[in-house]
C-alpha cells in the first residue's frame, strides 16, 4: 500500500524540523556563555548542517505547489513560532505584549502573501 503524504504537509513538517535545528544553532549557545566564540561557531555550523538537510528538501518538494515567496513566508511564520517557544522554554525568557503584536503583524502580512 502506497501512502501519499500531501505536499503541503511534508513541506511544513520539514520546515518545522529545519527551524528547530536552526534556532538551536543560532541561539542555543547563549545558554553556554563559558564556550568560546570559535567553539560556538563550530558547533553551530555542525547543527546547521542538519537544518539544511531538512530545509533544502522542504523547498524542493514544496516549490511548484507553493511559490518561492509563499515558501519563504511559511518559513518565516514557522521560524517566529519556533523561536518564541525556544526563547520561553529553553532560554527562560518571557514574551510580552509588544512581541505578540509584532508577531501578529507578521502573520497578518503572511495572510496577504497568500491572497
Amino acid at each position: 500500500m502506497n501512502m501519499s503524504i500531501p505536499i503541503p504537509l511534508v513541506t511544513i513538517l520539514l520546515l518545522i524540523g529545519s527551524n528547530v535545528f536552526m534556532t538551536y544553532a543560532w541561539y542555543g549557545h547563549l545558554r553556554h556563555q563559558s564556550m568560546t566564540f570559535i567553539g560556538a561557531i563550530v558547533i553551530s555550523w555542525g547543527i546547521a548542517f542538519f537544518e539544511y538537510c531538512l530545509q533544502v528538501p522542504a523547498n524542493r518538494i514544496g516549490y511548484g505547489y507553493f511559490s518561492a515567496a509563499e515558501l519563504k513566508t511559511i518559513q518565516e511564520v514557522i521560524s517566529l513560532t519556533v523561536f518564541g517557544m525556544f526563547s520561553v522554554f529553553f532560554l527562560g525568557e518571557s514574551l510580552s505584549w509588544n512581541h505578540a503584536v509584532g508577531f501578529a503583524l507578521i502573520v497578518a502580512g503572511a495572510f496577504f502573501v497568500f491572497k
